[in-house]
């Protein structure tokens, strides 16, 4: 059993905690929006007033946040954990961000002789909740080992990419994928649709057939399809649409940076970017509900 401190309990960062009080880990978790304390609390994880206050005296810090700012000013700011913590916990970075940022992160970790990873995860919401999570990590092999038993606690499968930066280098590349495989079958779909074709026969179909994959089988965008997947509950929950198109940002810029040719990562952002243009909601949607931008005459699902 560790001592934990959960930094970001958006819909990745609960059921994280939860998993991780299920396996008899202490977690104390802080995130600005306290209204989301409430399910964990009731689970047995402690409360703190700030990420600070949170990070003393554990064993681990993990963090799941949304973006390069808030990362960067909670690990390397002033006011931030590497200049305020007097212990030396293990830090794991969950978080979809840039590589650079976390070298950043890591080389300053160990100016102080704290062990830092990156460790962002795969499996979306139902994986967290299901306890089934894949972490792509970059970081020292003696830290990875160091926090293997907490990321089983959440996960079934641990992937050392390399060093520092590797693992979001991974999922930097399997989110740009995963966003090109929705995009496809959500065309896909639409296209059956409008020649007649039933969204569930069609995706039987497809997935007894070459055009199989992890959207067709396990996320599927059409409503109805599948019971249990956002698409079947208004597209809520599940992995935001603003974050896709954030994640498939960072994918340009690194291909910018080394000269990699990305037009299909980079087409798939801009049909987000547009369809998130209709209204303010979509950008909280779950990726599926690209399936609407294809099929804007497909009949809602309550």
């Amino acid at each position: 059993m560790k001592s934990v401190a959960f930094i970001g309990l958006g819909n990745m960062g609960s059921p994280m905690v939860l998993n991780l009080l299920e396996t008899g880990h202490q977690v104390t978790v802080f995130d600005v929006n306290e209204a989301a304390y409430a399910p964990l609390t009731d689970a047995g994880a402690k409360t703190a007033g700030s990420a600070l206050e949170a990070a003393r005296d554990v064993d681990a810090v993990i963090t799941m946040l949304p973006n390069d700012k808030i990362v960067g000013e909670l690990y390397l700011g002033e006011n931030g954990l590497l200049a305020q913590l007097r212990s030396k916990p293990l830090l794991i970075d969950c978080s979809t961000v840039s590589a650079e940022i976390v070298r950043r992160i890591y080389a300053a970790a160990l100016e102080g002789g704290i062990a830092f990873m990156d460790a962002p995860v795969s499996g979306g919401v139902m994986g967290a909740r299901a306890g089934t999570l894949s972490f792509m990590v970059g970081g020292d092999k003696s830290a990875v080992d160091d926090a293997s038993p907490m990321l089983y606690s959440m996960g079934s499968r641990i992937f050392h990419a390399g060093p520092s930066g590797a693992g979001q280098t991974a999922k930097m590349c399997n989110n740009m994928l995963a966003a090109i495989l929705m995009a496809g079958t959500a065309e896909a779909l639409a296209l059956g649709s409008r020649n007649g074709l039933d969204a569930n026969a069609l995706t039987e179909i497809i997935n007894h057939s070459t055009g199989r994959n992890f959207m067709t089988e396990k996320w599927n965008p059409w409503p109805g399809v599948l019971p249990d997947v956002p698409s079947s509950h208004g597209y809520q929950g599940g992995f935001q649409v603003a974050l896709m198109c954030k994640d498939l940002g960072l994918a340009i810029c690194n291909a910018q940076l080394h000269g990699s040719s990305v037009p299909l990562g980079s087409l798939v952002r801009s049909l987000l970017l547009l369809f998130q243009g209709q209204s303010a909601e979509v950008a909280k949607l779950d990726l599926s509900s690209i399936q609407r931008f294809y099929a804007p005459w497909m009949e809602e699902v309550r």
